[in-house]
């Protein structure tokens, strides 16, 4: 390998790491993916801002992103959902957040029900984590989550604000 080859595979490596981690929350030394999905909180602040279209095509290039990924980095830590992985914890707030004006109740509240069902992982969430050991299944129990956290946040905003 070239001084280029292993100078450009470390910066792609870097790359996934930094991105993987949601920006270096995933190395938090304590419930990382509860930090993780603290830079949920800005994005919903920017993309609540978005035409309804753009939101769902942002929201479809970090979902595939954090595919890609999450299967990279499992690759480069040898375990396929590694605790340093958050950014299926960004794709999961960002569902549960999807296409509702910004404000702090929505916001604490999508929180708290992401982290809820991010955390018991009922089914099918459950299923993912446990059979896809890969990027799709890092993600998909946490887009499982963000569905279910996106109903009852609505349920909560419609009878509480």
């Amino acid at each position: 390998m070239s001084k280029e080859d292993s100078i450009e595979q470390w910066g792609y490596r870097k790359l996934v790491l930094f991105l993987s981690s949601n920006g270096g929350l995933g190395y938090a030394p304590i419930a990382p993916g509860t930090f993780g999905t603290l830079a949920g909180i800005p994005a919903f602040y920017y993309l609540a801002n978005f035409s309804w279209p753009l939101q769902l095509l942002t929201l479809l290039a970090i979902l595939f992103l954090s595919f890609w990924v999450s299967d990279v980095a499992g690759k480069f830590y040898g375990e396929a959902d590694d605790g340093r992985i958050v950014i299926d914890e960004l794709i999961g707030y960002l569902i549960t957040t999807a296409f509702l004006p910004f404000s702090w109740p929505a916001a604490i509240l999508g929180f708290i029900w992401f982290r809820i069902f991010d955390i018991a992982k009922p089914p099918p969430a459950n299923w993912f984590d446990r059979e896809l050991k890969n990027g799709i299944g890092v993600t998909l129990d946490d887009v499982m989550a963000g569905i279910y956290a996106a109903i009852l946040l609505r349920i909560c905003l419609l009878l509480f604000f």
